[in-house]
């Protein structure tokens, strides 16, 4: 099964509204071609759920800068300052979570988990509006699962079929994330045919993936 399609294929599959997640930290592991196809798309009242806002000029901080976005959930918008001044103006809703919680939580939406439970974030602002629970007299947060109309990957290599391999650091949030969306969509730096790469360094099994795009990047 073939699923590669270029970048006009794509443009059907992402709408006003949607709940995406994006992989990449700090723009590195960012699919920066699909991200260019949103802006050129125009898209709005996007969530993008990601391990942060990246920088002004990169990455899901583009999205940012561009005014797509109506909510980020995100560990942090420290290197984003179009991130804290659109928070600061109330045009952008900001729901930060701890790195850990936040993976897990997304873990969570792709493995069916009703829930993480934690202690990070207790006895701090982390906590309101959050229920808690008393386990071996110790308290934990619950946090919800987190789920997505999309998840945009970036890969180093992917085959044909949609299997990934991630290089380095590039990796980080991306093998999660495909687990956590309706539709998964793969922006690769280079494609392969299916059974070229070694089963044995498979990071995300094309089962997962719905559509792979070669990226210009």
């Amino acid at each position: 099964m073939n699923k590669i399609v270029d970048y006009a294929g794509i443009k059907p599959l992402l709408k006003d509204g949607m709940t995406m997640m994006i992989g990449g930290f700090l723009g590195c592991g960012t699919p920066e071609g699909l991200i260019d196809l949103i802006i050129e798309l125009e898209l709005k009242e996007l969530t993008i759920i990601g391990n942060d806002t990246s920088f002004v000029d990169r990455g899901i901080g583009r999205l940012v800068a561009n005014g797509n976005v109506k909510q980020v959930i995100v560990s942090h918008i420290g290197t984003n300052p179009e991130s804290g001044k659109r928070m600061t103006e109330g045009t952008m809703a900001v729901e930060l979570s701890p790195q850990g919680t936040l993976i897990e939580r997304i873990r969570a939406g792709g493995s069916g988990l009703g829930g993480v439970i934690t202690p990070t974030g207790v006895g701090t602002i982390v906590e309101e509006g959050k229920n808690k629970i008393l386990l071996a007299g110790r308290e934990y947060l619950i946090e919800m699962p987190l789920r997505a109309d999309v998840a945009l990957v970036y890969a180093s290599t992917a085959d044909t079929f949609g299997n990934c391999y991630y290089r380095g650091t590039t990796k980080n949030f991306n093998p999660i994330i495909a687990l956590a969306a309706d539709t998964v969509i793969v922006e690769a730096e280079t494609v392969v045919a299916a059974g070229e790469i070694n089963p044995e360094v498979i990071m995300t099994p094309g089962v997962l993936v719905d559509y792979v795009v070669k990226g210009e990047y």
